[in-house]
């Protein structure tokens, strides 16, 4: 079983995932790296699952990297249990390094959702709170699925439409989510793979909204 730890970030929930391997701590290569590979690190470390996947110098860079090509598919209990190129087999360089952001439970509540200029409750742009602000969701790959898990996050019992092209009105936040793919059944927006936390290729003419229903349809 892999010895994880996460360094370089501002609480022990972030940082730059380290692997102990042979005696020595590295660092893991960026290459393939995405949200299923930072939820097998997160909850390895105890916590219920990763916000985002972030590759960059964000967490610093750490000493000489151990694994890469990570594959996950996000259940395997540990990092070595992913596919991946092999121990200290690599073709990088310790400019960009994998990191990963997790949360635990409700506190802090990962992804707070709200409705936004919808003419009743039920429906409008979806807006999600990251690091203080409120910040749209692209459409891209907007479906019903999506929405089904927004509108139960805000307790209703379902989804009737996943609107996008800014059908209620553009934001003005950041861009926080692209390319989510929910399959419908999860209890929240984090559990869905998305693109990462602001990585995007989007404007707002593209926020995606949704309508929701309860009871009766």
């Amino acid at each position: 079983h892999a010895i994880i730890r996460l360094l370089g970030g501002s609480n022990d929930a972030e940082g730059r995932v380290e692997v102990l391997y042979g005696g020595s701590w590295g660092t893991v290569c960026d290459h393939g790296w995405d949200l299923r590979d930072a939820r097998v690190v997160c909850r390895m470390l105890g916590f219920d699952g990763a916000l985002d996947a972030p590759v960059s110098v964000r967490f610093g860079q750490g000493s000489g990297p151990i694994l890469d090509q990570v594959g996950c598919d996000g259940t395997e209990d540990s990092l070595l249990d992913c596919v991946h190129a092999g121990t200290g087999l690599h073709s990088c360089t310790q400019r960009t390094v994998a990191g990963a952001v997790c949360y635990s439970g409700a506190f802090p509540e990962p992804f707070p959702i709200r409705l936004v200029d919808g003419s009743s409750g039920n429906e409008g742009r979806v807006e999600v709170m990251y690091g203080g602000s409120w910040g749209t969701v692209c459409d891209d790959e907007w479906d019903l699925n999506d929405a089904r898990v927004i509108c139960r996050m805000l307790g209703f019992e379902g989804a009737l439409d996943a609107p996008g092209s800014a059908t209620f009105g553009q934001g003005s936040g950041d861009i926080l989510l692209d390319s989510i793919g929910c399959t419908g059944t999860e209890d929240n927006l984090a559990e869905c793979i998305h693109k990462g936390i602001g990585d995007h290729d989007c404007a707002h003419t593209e926020d995606a909204g949704v309508v929701c229903y309860s009871g009766s349809k």
